[in-house]
């Protein structure tokens, strides 16, 4: 497996592609893409990596993810137990500059898009009004034909190159690709991860995955991701607190344990640098 290079079919008379998945979870795997992605989460929910982005997605979310950005949208556990009350829909549009011809994507009149491009290179998480404009744009764009197709599409590049409201995913900047072997290896590392993190996790153990030193790995996982594997293992365990805090009827108590920490004071200092909050403010709010 690679942090695949993944390849978005479409045709030369494409200005962009759009893709309707309906699925029993989404594509798991760590993976890039030259286009730039709009996804609209219609169903599921999950943990989101992109780059070194760490956090939860649920329905209605809106993200751009950047070209070559390495992400993946991670369904919750009972997704994957074939149950048939639980599925995964989403509505992405694909577009990058050789769909229609760089010339084109270089107009004055474009320049708005470009700094889009620019500007979704961490990948971004669209909120407000922005977000209820471009998801009622995207709902009706798969049945429009022709030059409406391409109206509503601008419509939607033009808000997103306009808005104020959204926040950046990734803090660090992308990488451009991964090598074959390089993705690999942090795939088989955010797998790890994301399987194990209810438990405690000694970092010779994810050294092994990774087939490094424990003195390599950190030092390889801090020069590709800018945080310590420790901080990055802490996020993907307040992602699914948050999920426990939404979904059960547990105490925090309980949700600490479950999620991997080994003490209430642990947990309450890690979900607040993650969100801002305190788990019962997070609580509150929901």
């Amino acid at each position: 497996m690679k942090v695949v290079t993944f390849q978005v079919p479409h045709t030369r008379k494409e200005a962009f592609r759009i893709q309707r998945d309906r699925l029993p979870h989404f594509y798991d795997k760590l993976h890039q893409h030259v286009e730039m992605q709009i996804m609209w989460i219609e169903k599921s929910e999950g943990t989101l990596i992109a780059g070194d982005y760490v956090g939860r997605f649920n329905p209605g979310d809106l993200y751009v993810i950047g070209s070559k950005q390495a992400h993946v949208f991670k369904n919750d556990a009972p997704y994957y137990e074939l149950n048939e009350n639980l599925e995964a829909v989403s509505l992405s549009v694909f577009f990058d500059e050789i769909y229609v011809g760089e010339d084109f994507w270089q107009l004055e009149e474009m320049e708005a898009t470009r700094k889009l491009v620019e500007k979704a290179a961490r990948g971004l998480k669209i909120n407000g009004t922005s977000q209820t404009e471009v998801i009622s744009l995207l709902k009706i764009l798969p049945d429009q034909l022709g030059i409406e197709k391409l109206i509503t599409f601008f419509k939607i590049i033009k808000i997103l190159s306009e808005t104020t409201e959204y926040r950046n995913l990734s803090v660090g900047a992308p990488f451009e690709s991964y090598t074959s072997h390089e993705g690999k290896r942090m795939d088989d590392i955010l797998q790890f991860t994301l399987k194990e993190s209810h438990r405690k996790v000694y970092i010779e153990e994810v050294a092994k995955v990774a087939n490094l030193t424990v003195e390599a790995f950190c030092r390889y996982f801090k020069t590709r991701t800018g945080k310590t594997y420790t901080n990055f293992l802490n996020e993907v365990r307040v992602s699914n607190a948050c999920r426990l805090l939404i979904d059960k009827d547990l105490s925090i108590q309980d949700i600490c344990f479950q999620s991997g920490f080994n003490n209430l004071s642990n947990f309450n200092r890690a979900f607040k640098k993650v969100t801002g909050k305190t788990p019962s403010s997070y609580l509150g709010h929901l």
